[in-house]
């Protein structure tokens, strides 16, 4: 069995190597999941499936526990983080969000503005990177004086460019003149980043919307066909319900002289979600909303029950599929969070020196799993 700081070894038919825990746990990104097959464990890394027995006698190598969890962590946490874009990204609760968020929705009804939303919004698929937001295509023909070429979103298959960091969600939606658009892009966040301010990647992902309209929505210099962006960023766990708008200002330095252009073409709307339901009142109308969804507290029928009593929303089949979906995965995160925070407790004690048995008595656990979690390792039944 192997430490908690040591590599772990594997062999295979034609390849022998170790892997560091340390360097794993650094690396999450390239880990996808675990299975289970022939009584082994599997775990699939950088693309790659190894197969783990879970217990060998006299051979040289366990898997260590701490990489088996962070592989299943990883996937329970990728697993919510879908569904949670998938939920967010029905046309009914993207409505809700145009009509406070977008100027020429205010005041309509939700169950209107879904007729705007053009197509089915492409959820996960459309790279952020520059070069790679959009594909080209050559229309048919019958010769190739009579083809075309086309250029649209990259809606390539996520796996075909694995790694790449995507939109969220993004859609065009058809204004109420019939012929203009906008492009909507919406960011869903459990909280809000320590790494960076949240406002400069919001800065980032709205200029993208702009520079890849090149070629897709207008060609050469026809800079007046630019549509208009949106980046409407949902952070919840956040100290209190707000919502702060982000645009350009012009300030004159020097004379008045009225410079033509369009101001209102970046866009950028920060949402922020408390932890706390909100009351029942208009001004926390979408707030209230998106914490139903996104709650780890409320069960699937009090949520269907909110939405549907209070924002007439209809509980279709996705949309239930979704909630249930998304209660399930929140309680293995809760009982997760549960787990950590009472293997602290644990690790922390037995570096104060108390013993296993004394651990186990205040706990209220065996041994065997008291001194597994001080080992890092699973008990190996005799």
């Amino acid at each position: 069995m192997t430490g908690r700081g040591e590599n772990v070894a594997i062999n295979t038919k034609s390849m022998k190597f170790q892997l560091c825990p340390g360097w794993l746990s650094k690396n999450l990104i390239d880990l996808a999941r675990t299975s289970e097959y022939n009584k082994s464990d599997v775990i699939y890394l950088l693309g790659m499936a190894f197969a783990f027995p879970i217990i060998i006698k006299g051979g040289l190598w366990l898997m260590d526990t701490e990489i088996k969890n962070a592989v299943s962590a990883t996937d329970q946490d990728a697993q919510y983080d879908d569904k949670a874009k998938r939920l967010l990204g029905n046309k009914i609760i993207l409505a809700h969000i145009l009509v406070k968020t977008v100027d020429e929705f205010r005041g309509m009804n939700p169950e209107d503005v879904v007729s705007y939303i053009e197509g089915e919004p492409f959820i996960s698929v459309v790279p952020v990177e520059p070069g790679l937001t959009n594909a080209e295509k050559i229309s048919s023909g019958d010769s190739l004086k009579g083809r075309q070429r086309i250029v649209g979103l990259n809606t390539e298959n996520a796996e075909i460019n694995e790694g790449l960091i995507r939109f969220d969600i993004i859609f065009y939606v058809r204004m109420k003149d019939g012929i203009s658009q906008v492009i909507v892009n919406v960011e869903a966040q459990k909280d809000e980043p320590t790494s960076y301010h949240i406002l400069n990647r919001a800065v980032f992902y709205v200029s993208r919307l702009v520079f890849s309209q090149k070629e897709r929505d207008f060609v050469k210099t026809n800079y007046n066909d630019i549509r208009r962006v949106f980046s409407i960023w949902v952070c919840m766990g956040m100290g209190e319900n707000s919502m702060a708008y982000v645009h350009l200002a012009k300030d004159n330095l020097l004379g008045s002289y009225p410079w033509k252009g369009g101001l209102d073409l970046l866009n950028i709307v920060l949402i922020g979600i408390a932890n706390e339901l909100p009351e029942h009142d208009e001004k926390y109308e979408l707030h209230r909303l998106l914490s139903t969804l996104f709650s780890m507290e409320l069960t699937a029928k009090e949520k269907l029950g909110i939405i549907k009593t209070e924002y007439n929303i209809p509980a279709d089949d996705k949309i239930r599929e979704d909630v249930s979906a998304m209660c399930n995965l929140s309680q293995g995160i809760r009982e997760k969070g549960g787990a950590e925070r009472e293997e602290k407790i644990i690790l922390n004690m037995h570096r104060e020196g108390y013993t296993s048995e004394q651990i186990a008595k205040i706990v209220e656990k065996t041994i065997g799993e008291v001194e597994a979690i001080i080992n890092k390792r699973e008990p190996v039944l005799a």
